[in-house]
């Protein structure tokens, strides 16, 4: 217990201070975009937060594959927990881009493809979570759940490929794009370094809420029992 403890704090602290360092470079290491400003400096958190809710979706859609081939609960919590967090990055993409469009369309939203498919992408595992609050019977919920959540994950590549496959306002790919990144070296240090940070923060949540749900798991379990 003291060792798994201890790697719990290991993890914190690792997070901690990566995105303390990301942070830094974010705001004062990265120079201002020549065209947009500082206002560009919401790139460093809006790409990084829709690359783990991009993560928490897959292992979603991994963990409910597992879950329906072998049975085992753990694989059902972990799908559990890692949706809540991409529900929490995603919402976090659809702030932001907002925040960051405004001041370089004069419009905080337009019915872009990728805004449109990054929307439908929280309203499906919204609905995810829902279906498994309100299905009284969690075995068949949970079953129900890691369907919906493997077909869902086919709107995550449509969000990947929507500037590529359709006419859109938002910028085109900075990363895999086919012509260089078009970043300064600081701008692609700096975002390389948040992907990082914000991967092992939804490590960490991950980890965290993982292990909270089974503590749940084990109090509903000794609370049937103490009933019965």
């Amino acid at each position: 217990m003291k060792n798994i403890k201890l790697t719990y704090l290991v993890l914190i602290v690792i997070t901690y201070m990566l995105v303390l360092t990301g942070l830094y470079l974010a705001f004062i290491y990265a120079p201002p975009e020549k065209t947009m400003g500082d206002v560009q400096r919401i790139f460093y958190f809006h790409v990084p937060s829709a690359w783990v809710s991009f993560i928490a979706f897959f292992v979603v859609c991994l963990a409910g594959i597992i879950f329906l081939k072998t049975g085992k609960e753990q694989w059902d919590r972990l799908a559990a927990s890692s949706a809540e967090i991409g529900v929490l990055f995603i919402v976090i993409v659809l702030i932001t881009g907002p925040l960051w469009a405004k001041p370089v369309w004069n419009t905080y939203w337009t019915w872009d493809p990728r805004l449109t498919t990054s929307f439908v992408l929280f309203l499906i595992y919204a609905a995810y979570l829902m279906l498994r609050s309100y299905v009284s019977n969690k075995e068949r919920g949970a079953r129900f759940a890691a369907v919906f959540g493997i077909i869902g994950f086919v709107d995550v590549p449509i969000v990947y490929m929507s500037i590529r496959w359709w006419r859109t306002q938002h910028p085109t790919p900075v990363i895999g794009g086919g012509s260089g990144s078009g970043l300064a070296p600081e701008m692609l240090t700096t975002l390389m370094f948040c992907l990082l940070a914000f991967t092992f923060l939804y490590i960490t949540l991950l980890v965290l809420r993982y292990q909270s749900e089974g503590v749940v798991k084990e109090f509903q379990a000794l609370k049937h029992k103490l009933q019965n």
